[in-house]
């Protein structure tokens, strides 16, 4: 397994550049509240069996600890989840899920304020890149085929929220790692975001509560959740067990390069020329941060040594 480790790292990327297919045609159709509702019970339900498997680590929970889990699952999930549903259904997809390399950055700025962690060397002059990247993609074209506004500035708000709401369950998470496993950590996030996704359904108004009721719409939400999220999160994990994280960072790259792809050939959404540089200009800028990054880690590693906190 070990010498498949890489391709397992750059498959569930790759299985996550998918989500927009899946995940576009629904907001046809379905609310983005209702969507991530369904989403969730779905993913609750195949999560389960890990919370009674690892049921003893409520045990090793402190107060603090359970705060944490409510941001991971209320920002993580419900929030996150939902502000990338509606940026996905109103703007240009491919654009969106650009917008989500912007991830990493969030969570380094937040790791250096909340965990006192240092950036990589030369983490500023790629920020401010990165920045340019993510306006680049953002300012043009974000009407994708669906007509609306596209210098409408709420969708662009809604992706980079979503980024920064996901790098900041991050954060947090790094401190729930210590005492519970990803596993577990990651089934208590799904199951802990249903009660409040289903206020927020039940709040909705008639038409926005609307539920599929064709086959071909049931299996979409079952595929999403379970391929492009659950599967995909699974075959990451594993794959980045024995795989080094200078070369999962560069395997990551699979992710935007499917997204990309996948939404031009299937529902033909194209990127603009600007778009397309600012997209070059923020993945590349993202990568480098990362692989830096990875590469001082594995340094630290291997040297016996751990990262200097200041």
């Amino acid at each position: 397994m070990k010498k498949y480790a890489a391709l397992l790292v750059i498959g569930g990327s790759a299985l996550w550049g998918t989500d927009a297919l899946f995940r576009r045609p629904l907001t046809g159709f379905l609310s983005p509240v209702t969507i991530v509702f369904l989403e969730h019970c779905v993913l609750a339900v195949a999560v389960f069996p890990i919370i009674i498997a690892c049921r003893d680590g409520f045990r090793h929970l402190k107060g603090s600890d359970y705060a944490l889990l409510l941001f991971v699952a209320l920002g993580g999930s419900v929030a996150a989840t939902s502000l990338f549903t509606f940026a996905i259904k109103y703007g240009n997809p491919s654009a969106v899920v650009l917008l989500q390399k912007t991830q990493p950055l969030f969570t380094a700025l937040l790791a250096r304020l909340l965990l006192g962690e240092r950036p990589p060397r030369r983490f500023w002059p790629w920020f401010v890149a990165a920045v340019a990247g993510a306006y680049l993609i953002s300012n043009p074209d974000w009407s994708g085929s669906r007509g609306s506004d596209p210098g409408h500035p709420a969708i662009a708000l809604c992706a980079l929220g979503a980024a920064g709401l996901w790098g900041s369950a991050t954060v947090c998470g790094r401190f729930l790692v210590a005492r519970i496993s990803t596993p577990f950590l990651t089934a208590l996030r799904c199951v802990l975001a249903l009660p409040a996704l289903l206020v927020l359904y039940i709040l909705q108004s008639t038409p926005q509560r609307t539920l599929p009721s064709s086959l071909p719409a049931v299996t979409g939400i079952i595929t999403m959740a379970l391929v492009a999220g659950l599967a995909a999160l699974l075959l990451y994990y594993q794959g980045l067990k024995s795989t080094s994280a200078t070369m999962a960072s560069v395997c990551e790259l699979s992710f935007p390069v499917t997204a990309v792809v996948v939404n031009w050939l299937v529902l033909n959404v194209s990127l603009s020329a600007t778009q397309l540089a600012g997209a070059a200009i923020l993945v590349a800028s993202v990568t480098v941060t990362a692989f830096l990054s990875a590469r001082e880690q594995d340094r630290l590693h291997s040297a016996g040594a751990k990262p200097s906190n200041s």
